[in-house]
């Protein structure tokens, strides 16, 4: 009976230790982040994507999934000003403003605290990259339609790289100002191609276009998945330290605003595809978090019947605006199980923000 108490004894203690050292593991350190957005992608939009794809989306590999809460501060249905700007800098605010809060005071978004801690990063989408979802993470303006304010704060904001359309805001000004020059001057590239943008290898602004890109179905061709590639090949050179990146599929929104169905797909077999690269680069750089977001669901966009042999699908609109539903989130790579749930949008940034341990 005394040798099976101190056997017992010993079994308990090589539990109790071995319950310790599982207590005492860390998180997985997360070195970079790809936040990834797809303007107005709601459940519906991706289900569509993935019908006329023919076959499963990349974001469907992701093995852990939320839903986030939309609302602003001030509406029930939000813009992508407050809902770019809760997801960059945990803060709900009011429709239509950019990095700032509800008394129009400036809050730093988690890319603001990357490049100060040291980090590289930068921004990329298929919009102006001036417009409201982009500029949320580097700009602090009262409203998004101020977007030569933008612009400037676009030039100062010492991001390490941004891609997208934009470049009126930048060099055909009302005031006369030609930011590209500034920022030529701080050291950048100036790149208004894709091909220059591959050539980068230092801080880069890619103006891609004089407004908005043109959309998939309007010639736009791979250039979201190439100037992701290109993007974080960039980044990953810039710092040893890792990179925060914000890579935006703009014109979901922009075709469900239109209740332009097939455009709705296109656009988002193509986000998929640059979902796609930041996949493999997470699979061959360990330390990396890939999250898949949207700021909002647009259009009331429903499914009744489809085909998936013919790689069709009937879909029903109820509005040619953004809805206030919840919308989903997929997360892939190092420190993903930590966005699995519901929770409002600016827990998207608490959670990057505690990911690569960034402190306020």
């Amino acid at each position: 009976m005394k040798q099976m108490s101190m056997f017992a004894a010993l079994l308990a203690g090589l539990l109790a230790a071995g319950c310790g050292v599982q207590a005492a593991k860390k998180a997985p350190k997360v070195k970079n982040v790809i936040l990834m957005i797809g303007d107005g992608m709601g459940p519906a939009q991706v289900y569509a994507g993935f019908t006329a794809n023919g076959s499963p989306l990349n974001i469907m590999r992701c093995p852990f999934i939320g839903l986030t809460k939309t609302n602003s501060a001030t509406r029930y249905t939000t813009d992508s000003a407050a809902s770019g700007t809760a997801i960059a800098t945990g803060t709900k605010t009011y429709n239509g403003a950019i990095g700032v809060d509800p008394d129009t005071l400036p809050v730093c978004s988690v890319l603001g605290y990357a490049l100060r801690g040291g980090y590289a990063g930068g921004v990329v989408a298929t919009s102006e990259v001036t417009h409201a979802t982009p500029a949320s993470f580097y700009a602090h303006q009262p409203d998004r339609n101020m977007g030569e304010a933008i612009a400037a704060d676009l030039a100062h904001a010492g991001l390490t790289v941004a891609v997208g359309g934009g470049r009126n805001h930048l060099e055909r000004r009302a005031d006369g100002a030609n930011y590209s020059d500034t920022l030529r001057a701080a050291g950048y590239r100036v790149a208004y191609t894709l091909d220059d943008l591959k050539r980068a290898d230092g801080k880069t602004v890619a103006l891609l276009a004089d407004g908005h890109m043109p959309s998939v179905q309007g010639g736009r061709g791979n250039a979201l998945p190439e100037a992701t590639e290109a993007v974080l090949g960039l980044l990953k050179q810039s710092s040893g330290k890792g990179f925060f990146v914000m890579v935006e599929g703009s014109q979901i929104d922009f075709e469900a605003h239109a209740n332009n169905a097939p455009g709705i797909a296109a656009e988002v077999i193509d986000f998929d595809r640059a979902v796609g690269v930041a996949q493999r680069f997470a699979d061959e750089n360990p330390g990396t978090l890939v999250v898949i977001c949207a700021d909002h669901e647009t259009g009331g966009m429903t499914l009744p019947d489809g085909n998936f042999a013919e790689k069709r699908f009937d879909a029903r609109f109820t509005s040619d605006y953004h809805t206030g539903v919840f919308v989903p989130l997929y997360a892939y790579g190092t420190g993903a199980e930590a966005f699995a749930g519901v929770y409002e949008n600016t827990g998207i940034f608490e959670r990057i923000m505690a990911a690569m341990g960034l402190g306020r």
